[in-house]
C-alpha cells in the first residue's frame, strides 16, 4: 500500500499538487501545511473522521469525502462537519480525566488493519486536528486528501 497526503489548499492549488502527486513527483513542502501517513488510504481517513465526530459529539454528520474534480480519482475533499469534528478535537473539554484527541487517536490505531500503534495514531490525529484548525475561510483553503 503506497500512502495518504492531507493538505491545505485551495481549490486550484489543490489540484495541481495533485496531478504533480499522481505523477509521481514529491511536491515542495508547504511549511507544515501536509501531513504524509504511510500505509492507510481515504477509507482509514473517513473512519478518522468519524470517531472525531463522535468523540465531539457531533455523530449523525456526514464524513464521507467526496470527489473534487473528474480530472483527478486520488484527489478528495474533506466536508465542513469533518473539519470542524477534528479542529474541535484540540480544545474539546471532557468530563472527568480523559483526552478525547488521545482517545480517538488509541481508537482509529485499534481499526483494522492499521500500519501504527497508538502513539503514532496521537502524532497524526494531532497534525490533522492542528490542519483543519488552522483553516482560513478569508483565503478560501481547504482540506483535500490524496490517496494513491
Amino acid at each position: 500500500m503506497g500512502f495518504t497526503e492531507i493538505f491545505v489548499a485551495t481549490h486550484d492549488a489543490a489540484l495541481k499538487r495533485a496531478g504533480l502527486l499522481d505523477a509521481g513527483s514529491a511536491p515542495a513542502a508547504t511549511g507544515g501545511h501536509a501531513v504524509r501517513i504511510e500505509g492507510v488510504s481515504d477509507f482509514e481517513i473517513e473512519q478518522l473522521g468519524d470517531l472525531a465526530g463522535t468523540a465531539v459529539h457531533a455523530g449523525g454528520a456526514d464524513y464521507e469525502l467526496t470527489m473534487v474534480d473528474v480530472a483527478s480519482d486520488s484527489l478528495l475533499a474533506v466536508p465542513p462537519a469533518m473539519v470542524r469534528a477534528l479542529a474541535d478535537l484540540l480544545s474539546y473539554e471532557t468530563e472527568g480525566e480523559g483526552n478525547v484527541l488521545e482517545d480517538v487517536a488509541e481508537q482509529w490505531a485499534a481499526q483494522d488493519d492499521m500500519p501504527f500503534g497508538a502513539a503514532q495514531a496521537r502524532t497524526y490525529v494531532e497534525q490533522l486536528a492542528t490542519l483543519a484548525a488552522g483553516l482560513d475561510d478569508a483565503e478560501r483553503t481547504g482540506l483535500y486528501v490524496w490517496s494513491a
